[in-house]
């Protein structure tokens, strides 16, 4: 079985070789170019994907073999072609379990991918967020409000969510570890339908601290 890959930021490139067992095949690429000189590839991986035309219409002449774009924020409805959504956030991919949006039955070759790689995977709806990547963004906000309360420090906040509900990273880890960026666009998204979501202002200054950095 042979892949094509971009790996773009994700940690695909750490974990993926040292699982693929013998015989399977493994290409890295830089771009969509590159994709489309592997035709002969039974899966497709974009896991630095951007939502423009010209990137999903070169995607697109990849069908019907299995794409799987690295697309947390935006839905395969917006995208308008039957590709697989990952969520492949920073941290996402060690998991045992990855969470998967797409409008049709797993292809055999995503089936035989996760079954040698001795990883689960679940079928999501195709909604922003998928289902972890939208619980940790509104964990992070939340602490984000409570920082902007003057209600504790970021560390205190990190401290007592680690301690108290056990979660390897608190909030605020989490960001830095995902991207703040990342946690900004998707609570953006969500908060267009749903004022819960709203970013906390404290985020919104964090970010255009880290811009001027």
């Amino acid at each position: 079985m042979k892949i094509a890959v971009i790996a773009g930021k994700t940690e695909v490139k750490e974990w993926l070789p040292g699982k693929l067992p013998s015989g399977w095949e493994c290409v890295w690429v830089d771009d969509v170019d590159g994709l489309e000189q592997q035709r002969d590839a039974h899966l497709f991986m974009d896991m630095a994907f951007a939502p423009d035309e010209m990137r999903i219409h070169q995607l697109s002449r990849l069908l019907p073999a299995p794409v799987m774009i690295n697309s947390v924020v935006h839905t395969l409805q917006e995208i308008g072609q039957p590709f697989i959504r990952i969520n492949a956030w920073p941290g996402m991919l060690k998991r045992n379990i990855h969470e998967l949006a797409m409008t049709a039955p797993p292809p055999d070759s995503v089936q035989a991918f996760y079954k040698q790689l001795d990883l689960s995977y679940r079928i999501v709806s195709d909604v922003a967020g998928m289902v972890s990547a939208r619980i940790l963004a509104m964990i992070i906000n939340e602490a984000y409000y409570t920082l902007q309360e003057d209600v504790s420090t970021k560390e205190e906040i990190d401290t007592a969510m680690k301690l108290g509900t056990n979660y390897p990273f608190g909030p605020f880890e989490w960001s830095e570890l995902i991207g703040l960026k990342n946690i900004y666009d998707l609570l953006n998204k969500l908060g267009m339908t749903d004022n819960r979501y709203l970013p906390a202002t404290a985020m919104k200054e964090a970010l255009v601290g880290l811009k001027c950095d």
